[in-house]
């Protein structure tokens, strides 16, 4: 399960896929096996959150990386780039990275 802890301090990449709704499945596939066979076996990964929108136009994947030297060595790997290559034709994509800096539990669940 993805922990969320602003002490962590990872990198948090959020990649916001948009697609064609009749290629969403197609997308959520390709890149769940991109994450299972390859990506998840990779150096730095701590986890990752794979989202798909409603309205079958978006495919968003939530993932935490312990450095970013670590998530770039996994983009120069050879087993887990041309799975990218794969969801970008059939997906425009937006990527952005970020840095935890605060979350929020409901106040029952409040320490």
């Amino acid at each position: 399960m993805t922990k969320i802890n602003k002490l962590d301090k990872y990198l948090t990449l959020i990649n916001i896929f948009t697609v064609d709704p009749a290629n969403q499945q197609k997308l959520v596939d390709l890149l769940t096996l991109a994450t299972e066979s390859s990506v998840r076996k990779i150096k730095g990964f701590v986890s990752s959150s794979l989202h798909r929108s409603i309205d079958g136009i978006k495919v968003t994947m939530y993932a935490q990386w312990k450095s970013i030297e670590d998530y770039q060595n996994m983009r120069k790997n050879s087993t887990a780039s041309p799975f990218l290559k794969q969801a970008l034709e059939i997906a425009s994509f937006d990527m952005g990275m970020y840095e935890v800096v605060e979350t929020f539990l409901p106040v029952d669940e409040d320490i």
